[in-house]
């Protein structure tokens, strides 16, 4: 009897390439360098081996020098590696370069991201934004064939699933599908600032959970809304916005919508194609920032998650920071973070541990713009008077002959709808 055929598909084995520059010291080498290994394995990919080198002058050709390339490559032949992946982006030209020394794949942490966010995309939306950002990556790439850039769904959305075909598009069909994404994806916008319009005109307050990629946003946000949208321990397990409401005090609600987490060096084409999901953020009346403390690398998150706010134009927008993974923390951290970001508020959503503090600590940051004033209601208008019983703190209540007057503590979003009928 013949033995069965052992149809088992391996993981492709991967060799990482990590880059110390001028710019780029030792310490933030090896930081992003670790950071490409979790990347590489959210993909599925298995880690076979690593390789820091210290560039000083950049060779056009390879990117490093003829006797450093010569060692990478055995080195990953050696481990019988199938990829060399750098964490550093590698040129049309340099790539191809890579691929005819090596005989092995090669491709950088922009490539690599696009591939997991193809992978992740579910949604209409975030499928067509993967779509695009593949599209404008290859572009320059013509002249060589990637397999991983050059497979597409037999349907219209997407990039993965059945009915694959191969990708064999010149620049003016690349160039023409891109069109038609993009203005596909304008009616998409569309449909979703409608949605949120809709929302705006119910006159309830927003709050935005942002932070680096897998540090529990997702988490939070089932927590405190007693959701299921999806948290999974990998990195970007979250592409599209998922809003949902959170009670709040005195019978009162708030939106939270969850958003795609940050990464240091994520290609301009996903922050561009995924601006979708940012704008949830820059145009929320609250920011709930989740960070991992248990990660080393705490610190400098929370500074790519700052300077990516800022770029939205939403960094002076109030905030409530947490640290979440307190379960996984000692003391001796847990005081050091405490004493470095004393406005921060130590939790374990796993746990529950602070979840009550986090949840006051959002009602309290919400409120803290509100005004007490006066509001003489017509009785034609007497829905506002609704209004204000539903998403403000009424203080007072009396009739004049056709109007009721009300006095309520109120959030700015309301203060503006009912600025008209303010008491004199």
């Amino acid at each position: 009897m013949k033995e069965l055929e052992d149809t088992t598909i391996r993981a492709e084995r991967s060799w990482l390439v990590g880059i110390q520059t001028d710019r780029v010291g030792k310490h933030e080498a090896e930081s992003l360098l670790h950071e490409l290994a979790n990347l590489a394995a959210t993909l599925g990919l298995e880690v076979v081996g690593t390789t820091s080198v210290r560039v000083r002058e950049r060779n056009p050709a390879l990117f490093l020098g003829t006797g450093k390339a010569d060692e990478i490559v055995a080195s990953a032949k050696g481990a019988e590696a199938d990829s060399i992946l750098f964490d550093h982006v590698l040129s049309p030209v340099q790539q191809r370069n890579w691929e005819e020394l090596s005989g092995l794949k090669a491709y950088d942490r922009s490539e690599l991201i696009i591939r997991i966010f193809a992978g992740r995309a579910l949604t209409r939306e975030a499928s067509l934004q993967v779509e695009l950002a593949e599209l404008e990556y290859s572009i320059p790439r013509l002249a060589h064939s990637y397999s991983a850039l050059s497979r597409q769904r037999g349907g219209r959305y997407g990039t993965k699933g059945k009915g694959e075909q191969k990708l064999e598009l010149d620049r003016r069909e690349i160039e023409r599908r891109i069109h038609e994404i993009k203005e596909e994806l304008k009616t998409v916008r569309t449909s979703r600032d409608t949605q949120r319009k809709r929302r705006e005109r119910q006159a309830v307050p927003r709050a935005a959970v942002v932070g680096y990629t897998n540090a529990g946003k997702s988490s939070l946000l089932n927590a405190l809304c007693d959701s299921g949208v999806v948290a999974e321990d990998k990195l970007f397990a979250t592409l599209d916005p998922t809003t949902r409401r959170m009670a709040a005090g005195k019978g009162g609600s708030l939106l939270l919508t969850d958003t795609v987490g940050f990464v240091r060096n994520l290609p301009h084409g996903l922050v561009e194609a995924f601006k979708a999901t940012l704008e949830e953020a820059a145009l929320a009346d609250l920011l709930v920032e989740v960070v991992d403390a248990s990660d080393p690398e705490s610190e400098r998150h929370m500074e790519t998650t700052n300077e990516v706010l800022r770029e939205i134009g939403a960094g002076d927008i109030p905030r409530v920071v947490v640290l979440n993974k307190a379960d996984l923390v000692d003391e001796a951290t847990a005081i050091g973070l405490a004493s470095r970001h004393p406005e921060a508020l130590l939790a374990s959503i796993k746990t529950g541990a602070g979840l009550e503090e986090i949840r006051a600590a959002v009602e309290a940051a919400l409120v803290a713009k509100d005004e007490i004033a006066s509001y003489r209601i017509p009785d034609a208008e007497y829905a506002l008077v609704a209004l204000l019983h539903r998403e403000a703190q009424v203080l007072g209540e009396s009739r004049e002959d056709d109007a009721t007057v009300v006095e309520a503590r109120v959030p700015e979003r309301v203060a503006k709808r009912l600025e008209k009928y303010l008491a004199t």
